[in-house]
Protein backbone atom coordinates (compact mmCIF):
# COMPACT_ATOMS: atom_id res chain seq x y z
CA UNK A 1 0.00 0.00 0.00
CA UNK A 2 1.56 3.46 -0.44
CA UNK A 3 0.15 7.14 -0.04
CA UNK A 4 -2.18 6.84 -2.80
CA UNK A 5 -4.00 4.31 -1.92
CA UNK A 6 -4.30 5.67 1.88
CA UNK A 7 -6.57 8.24 0.19
CA UNK A 8 -9.13 5.95 -0.92
CA UNK A 9 -8.97 3.10 1.50
CA UNK A 10 -9.31 5.21 4.46
CA UNK A 11 -11.61 7.53 4.25
CA UNK A 12 -13.32 6.18 0.79
CA UNK A 13 -16.14 7.99 -0.97
CA UNK A 14 -18.83 7.24 1.23
CA UNK A 15 -22.60 9.07 0.22
CA UNK A 16 -20.60 11.02 -2.20
CA UNK A 17 -22.55 13.82 -4.29
CA UNK A 18 -23.08 13.36 -8.13
CA UNK A 19 -25.09 14.44 -10.42
CA UNK A 20 -25.41 15.06 -14.14
CA UNK A 21 -25.31 18.83 -15.39
CA UNK A 22 -27.09 20.49 -18.31
CA UNK A 23 -26.72 24.01 -19.28
CA UNK A 24 -27.61 26.62 -21.94
CA UNK A 25 -25.62 29.38 -21.96
CA UNK A 26 -25.38 31.82 -20.24
CA UNK A 27 -24.77 30.21 -17.01
CA UNK A 28 -22.21 30.43 -14.24
CA UNK A 29 -21.62 28.54 -10.95
CA UNK A 30 -19.88 29.54 -7.85
CA UNK A 31 -19.13 26.78 -6.30
CA UNK A 32 -18.58 27.54 -2.52
CA UNK A 33 -19.70 24.18 -0.47
CA UNK A 34 -16.06 24.33 1.25
CA UNK A 35 -16.05 20.51 -0.23
CA UNK A 36 -12.42 18.66 0.43
CA UNK A 37 -12.47 17.61 -3.54
CA UNK A 38 -14.40 17.78 -6.30
CA UNK A 39 -14.34 15.97 -9.95
CA UNK A 40 -15.99 18.12 -12.50
CA UNK A 41 -15.59 15.89 -16.29
CA UNK A 42 -16.35 17.96 -19.45
CA UNK A 43 -18.52 15.68 -21.43
CA UNK A 44 -20.19 17.98 -24.03
CA UNK A 45 -19.35 21.48 -24.95
CA UNK A 46 -17.05 23.93 -23.44
CA UNK A 47 -16.41 25.76 -20.26
CA UNK A 48 -14.27 27.88 -18.34
CA UNK A 49 -13.19 27.30 -14.70
CA UNK A 50 -11.40 29.55 -11.96
CA UNK A 51 -10.27 29.69 -8.42
CA UNK A 52 -10.91 32.36 -6.98
CA UNK A 53 -9.25 35.53 -8.43
CA UNK A 54 -6.62 33.70 -10.80
CA UNK A 55 -7.50 33.71 -14.44
CA UNK A 56 -10.10 31.15 -15.50
CA UNK A 57 -9.12 28.14 -17.80
CA UNK A 58 -10.88 27.07 -20.40
CA UNK A 59 -11.93 22.86 -20.63
CA UNK A 60 -13.66 21.03 -23.53
CA UNK A 61 -14.69 17.38 -23.93
CA UNK A 62 -12.95 14.93 -22.11
CA UNK A 63 -11.48 17.24 -19.89
CA UNK A 64 -10.82 16.87 -15.47
CA UNK A 65 -11.12 19.34 -13.38
CA UNK A 66 -9.71 18.49 -9.50
CA UNK A 67 -10.87 21.16 -7.44
CA UNK A 68 -9.33 20.94 -3.80
CA UNK A 69 -11.84 22.52 -1.27
CA UNK A 70 -12.16 24.55 0.84
CA UNK A 71 -11.53 27.57 -1.16
CA UNK A 72 -14.80 28.32 -4.29
CA UNK A 73 -14.15 28.03 -7.44
CA UNK A 74 -16.64 28.95 -10.94
CA UNK A 75 -17.54 27.31 -13.85
CA UNK A 76 -19.00 28.77 -16.40
CA UNK A 77 -19.44 29.55 -19.92
CA UNK A 78 -17.68 32.70 -20.52
CA UNK A 79 -15.06 33.88 -18.18
CA UNK A 80 -17.22 37.43 -18.00
CA UNK A 81 -21.01 35.77 -17.15
CA UNK A 82 -21.89 36.59 -14.02
CA UNK A 83 -22.92 34.12 -11.19
CA UNK A 84 -26.36 32.84 -11.40
CA UNK A 85 -26.22 30.16 -9.32
CA UNK A 86 -24.37 29.36 -6.19
CA UNK A 87 -23.65 26.04 -4.12
CA UNK A 88 -23.78 26.65 -0.89
CA UNK A 89 -22.07 23.62 1.93
CA UNK A 90 -24.70 21.00 2.21
CA UNK A 91 -24.76 21.31 -1.45
CA UNK A 92 -27.65 23.95 -1.09
CA UNK A 93 -28.42 25.84 -4.26
CA UNK A 94 -29.55 29.35 -4.32
CA UNK A 95 -29.37 32.66 -6.31
CA UNK A 96 -26.66 34.98 -5.50
CA UNK A 97 -29.66 36.59 -3.87
CA UNK A 98 -30.49 33.44 -0.92
CA UNK A 99 -33.02 32.25 -3.08
CA UNK A 100 -33.40 28.49 -3.28
CA UNK A 101 -33.23 27.28 -6.73
CA UNK A 102 -33.13 23.70 -5.81
CA UNK A 103 -36.26 22.24 -7.27
CA UNK A 104 -36.13 24.62 -10.03
CA UNK A 105 -32.84 23.32 -11.54
CA UNK A 106 -33.48 19.72 -10.80
CA UNK A 107 -34.38 17.40 -13.23
CA UNK A 108 -34.83 13.55 -12.45
CA UNK A 109 -32.42 11.14 -10.91
CA UNK A 110 -29.12 13.44 -10.04
CA UNK A 111 -29.85 15.29 -13.07
CA UNK A 112 -29.64 19.45 -12.79
CA UNK A 113 -29.01 22.29 -14.62
CA UNK A 114 -30.70 25.32 -15.79
CA UNK A 115 -32.01 23.35 -19.11
CA UNK A 116 -32.60 19.55 -19.35
CA UNK A 117 -31.96 19.75 -23.11
CA UNK A 118 -29.00 22.69 -22.26
CA UNK A 119 -25.79 21.16 -25.28
CA UNK A 120 -23.24 21.63 -21.86
CA UNK A 121 -22.82 18.54 -20.15
CA UNK A 122 -20.43 17.81 -17.17
CA UNK A 123 -20.04 15.43 -14.84
CA UNK A 124 -19.96 16.52 -10.80
CA UNK A 125 -19.25 14.42 -8.45
CA UNK A 126 -18.35 15.60 -4.55
CA UNK A 127 -16.25 14.44 -1.42
CA UNK A 128 -17.96 15.64 1.36
CA UNK A 129 -15.74 13.89 3.98
CA UNK A 130 -12.90 15.20 5.85
CA UNK A 131 -10.81 12.33 6.20
CA UNK A 132 -7.36 12.98 7.57
CA UNK A 133 -5.52 10.01 6.11
CA UNK A 134 -5.78 11.35 2.47
CA UNK A 135 -4.27 15.18 3.67
CA UNK A 136 -0.50 14.32 2.07
CA UNK A 137 -2.67 13.83 -1.05
CA UNK A 138 -4.66 16.98 -1.04
CA UNK A 139 -1.83 19.17 -0.04
CA UNK A 140 0.57 18.03 -2.77
CA UNK A 141 -3.22 19.54 -5.17
CA UNK A 142 -3.17 22.90 -6.61
CA UNK A 143 -6.24 24.19 -5.72
CA UNK A 144 -7.21 23.68 -9.28
CA UNK A 145 -6.09 20.81 -11.36
CA UNK A 146 -6.98 20.72 -15.01
CA UNK A 147 -5.95 17.33 -16.73
CA UNK A 148 -6.71 17.25 -20.43
CA UNK A 149 -8.69 14.49 -22.30
CA UNK A 150 -5.59 13.25 -24.15
CA UNK A 151 -3.58 12.37 -20.52
CA UNK A 152 -6.04 10.09 -19.29
CA UNK A 153 -6.93 6.74 -21.64
CA UNK A 154 -9.78 5.06 -19.67
CA UNK A 155 -13.33 4.42 -19.80
CA UNK A 156 -14.19 5.52 -16.36
CA UNK A 157 -15.86 8.92 -17.71
CA UNK A 158 -18.37 7.32 -20.03
CA UNK A 159 -19.29 4.54 -17.32
CA UNK A 160 -19.79 6.95 -14.71
CA UNK A 161 -21.97 9.04 -17.21
CA UNK A 162 -24.31 6.11 -17.68
CA UNK A 163 -24.79 5.35 -14.11
CA UNK A 164 -24.87 8.20 -12.44
CA UNK A 165 -28.91 9.18 -13.74
CA UNK A 166 -29.98 4.95 -13.03
CA UNK A 167 -31.92 4.73 -9.43
CA UNK A 168 -31.08 1.25 -9.01
CA UNK A 169 -30.69 -0.48 -5.65
CA UNK A 170 -27.16 -0.28 -4.00
CA UNK A 171 -26.87 2.25 -6.92
CA UNK A 172 -25.37 5.56 -4.10
CA UNK A 173 -22.55 2.45 -3.50
CA UNK A 174 -21.91 1.86 -6.95
CA UNK A 175 -21.29 5.35 -7.90
CA UNK A 176 -19.33 5.72 -5.01
CA UNK A 177 -17.19 3.37 -6.17
CA UNK A 178 -16.77 4.67 -9.64
CA UNK A 179 -16.05 8.12 -8.23
CA UNK A 180 -13.26 6.43 -6.36
CA UNK A 181 -11.66 4.91 -9.01
CA UNK A 182 -11.81 7.80 -11.30
CA UNK A 183 -9.99 10.04 -8.48
CA UNK A 184 -7.37 7.72 -8.60
CA UNK A 185 -6.69 7.05 -12.19
CA UNK A 186 -6.70 11.20 -12.59
CA UNK A 187 -4.11 11.41 -9.57
CA UNK A 188 -1.92 8.91 -11.26
CA UNK A 189 -2.50 10.65 -14.37
CA UNK A 190 -1.40 14.36 -13.31
CA UNK A 191 1.19 13.16 -10.65
CA UNK A 192 2.93 11.71 -13.97
CA UNK A 193 2.89 14.90 -15.89
CA UNK A 194 5.91 17.47 -15.38
CA UNK A 195 3.94 20.05 -14.52
CA UNK A 196 2.24 18.70 -11.57
CA UNK A 197 5.61 18.80 -9.59
CA UNK A 198 4.51 15.26 -7.40
CA UNK A 199 5.63 15.45 -4.20
CA UNK A 200 8.36 13.89 -3.06
CA UNK A 201 6.90 10.82 -1.40
CA UNK A 202 5.06 10.17 -4.89
CA UNK A 203 8.40 10.27 -6.72
CA UNK A 204 10.08 8.02 -4.42
CA UNK A 205 7.96 4.68 -4.85
CA UNK A 206 9.79 4.24 -7.69
CA UNK A 207 13.29 4.39 -5.69
CA UNK A 208 14.77 1.24 -5.35
CA UNK A 209 15.30 1.80 -1.64
CA UNK A 210 13.10 4.23 -0.78
CA UNK A 211 10.14 3.12 -2.24
CA UNK A 212 9.63 -0.85 -0.97
CA UNK A 213 10.59 0.88 2.74
CA UNK A 214 7.72 3.28 2.15
CA UNK A 215 5.02 0.42 1.05
CA UNK A 216 6.82 -1.34 4.25
CA UNK A 217 5.21 1.19 6.72
CA UNK A 218 1.74 1.87 4.76
CA UNK A 219 1.58 -1.64 4.71
CA UNK A 220 2.03 -2.29 8.49
CA UNK A 221 2.00 0.87 10.33
CA UNK A 222 1.57 -0.82 13.80
CA UNK A 223 4.32 -2.58 13.69
CA UNK A 224 7.80 -1.39 15.80
CA UNK A 225 9.89 -0.18 13.08
CA UNK A 226 13.00 1.53 13.36
CA UNK A 227 15.29 2.86 11.29
CA UNK A 228 17.82 0.01 11.50
CA UNK A 229 14.96 -2.52 10.83
CA UNK A 230 13.78 -1.02 7.86
CA UNK A 231 16.91 -0.72 6.35
CA UNK A 232 17.25 -4.67 7.17
CA UNK A 233 14.07 -5.23 5.18
CA UNK A 234 14.66 -3.39 2.08
CA UNK A 235 18.17 -4.38 1.75
CA UNK A 236 19.91 -1.31 1.99
CA UNK A 237 22.42 0.42 5.29
CA UNK A 238 21.16 2.07 7.52
CA UNK A 239 22.61 5.25 6.56
CA UNK A 240 21.70 5.19 3.39
CA UNK A 241 18.37 4.56 3.83
CA UNK A 242 18.22 7.31 6.34
CA UNK A 243 19.78 10.05 3.69
CA UNK A 244 18.00 8.59 0.54
CA UNK A 245 14.73 8.53 2.58
CA UNK A 246 15.22 12.27 3.76
CA UNK A 247 16.33 13.44 0.12
CA UNK A 248 13.44 11.78 -1.61
CA UNK A 249 10.73 12.29 1.04
CA UNK A 250 11.38 15.35 2.59
CA UNK A 251 11.36 14.22 6.21
CA UNK A 252 12.77 11.25 8.17
CA UNK A 253 11.13 7.83 7.72
CA UNK A 254 10.32 8.11 11.15
CA UNK A 255 8.93 11.28 11.13
CA UNK A 256 7.13 10.00 8.08
CA UNK A 257 5.79 7.44 10.25
CA UNK A 258 4.47 9.02 12.97
CA UNK A 259 2.40 11.54 10.68
CA UNK A 260 1.24 8.59 9.18
CA UNK A 261 -0.04 7.00 12.50
CA UNK A 262 -1.40 10.43 13.71
CA UNK A 263 -3.45 10.75 10.64
CA UNK A 264 -5.22 7.22 10.78
CA UNK A 265 -5.87 7.72 14.04
CA UNK A 266 -7.58 10.89 13.68
CA UNK A 267 -9.75 9.36 10.92
CA UNK A 268 -10.30 6.08 13.17
CA UNK A 269 -11.69 9.16 15.77
CA UNK A 270 -13.95 10.23 13.19
CA UNK A 271 -15.17 8.04 11.64
CA UNK A 272 -15.48 4.89 14.34
CA UNK A 273 -16.22 4.08 17.73
CA UNK A 274 -12.94 1.80 18.60
CA UNK A 275 -11.98 2.30 22.37
CA UNK A 276 -8.80 5.11 22.58
CA UNK A 277 -6.70 1.89 23.60
CA UNK A 278 -8.18 0.03 20.21
CA UNK A 279 -7.25 3.13 17.97
CA UNK A 280 -3.72 3.18 19.76
CA UNK A 281 -2.65 -0.18 18.80
CA UNK A 282 -3.80 -0.16 15.59
CA UNK A 283 -1.60 2.81 14.65
CA UNK A 284 0.92 1.21 16.55
CA UNK A 285 1.00 2.98 20.14
CA UNK A 286 1.43 0.78 23.21
CA UNK A 287 -0.66 2.14 24.91
CA UNK A 288 -3.71 5.25 24.96
CA UNK A 289 -1.45 7.53 27.17
CA UNK A 290 1.20 7.46 24.41
CA UNK A 291 -1.07 8.28 21.55
CA UNK A 292 -2.80 10.90 23.53
CA UNK A 293 0.69 12.35 24.13
CA UNK A 294 1.25 12.21 20.44
CA UNK A 295 -1.93 13.46 19.22
CA UNK A 296 -2.29 16.32 21.34
CA UNK A 297 1.49 17.09 20.02
CA UNK A 298 0.51 16.97 16.52
CA UNK A 299 -2.87 18.06 16.52
CA UNK A 300 -3.05 20.71 19.52
CA UNK A 301 -6.00 18.33 21.57
CA UNK A 302 -6.38 15.69 22.99
CA UNK A 303 -8.04 12.42 21.19
CA UNK A 304 -11.22 12.44 23.63
CA UNK A 305 -11.86 16.43 22.72
CA UNK A 306 -11.16 16.10 18.83
CA UNK A 307 -13.59 13.17 19.11
CA UNK A 308 -16.38 15.25 20.64
CA UNK A 309 -15.78 17.90 18.61
CA UNK A 310 -15.21 16.05 15.44
CA UNK A 311 -15.60 18.26 12.10
CA UNK A 312 -18.72 17.75 10.55
CA UNK A 313 -19.01 15.17 7.74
Amino acid sequence: MDALNDLLDGPRARGAFLLRATMSPPWSLLCADEAPLSVVAMMREHAWVAHEDDAPVRIGPGDIVLARGPDAYTVADAPDTPVQIVINPGQRCTAPDGRSLTEELSHGVRSWGNDPDGPTVMLIGTYQMRGAVGQRVLAALPPLVVLPADALDSPLVALLGQEIVKDEPGQDVVLDRLLDLLLIAVLRAWFSRPEAEAPGWYRANSDPVVGPALRLLHEDLAHPWTVASLAEKVGAARATLAQRFGRLVGEPPMGYLTGLRLALAADLLRESDATLEAVARRVGYGTAFALSTAFKREHGVSPQDYRLHRPAS
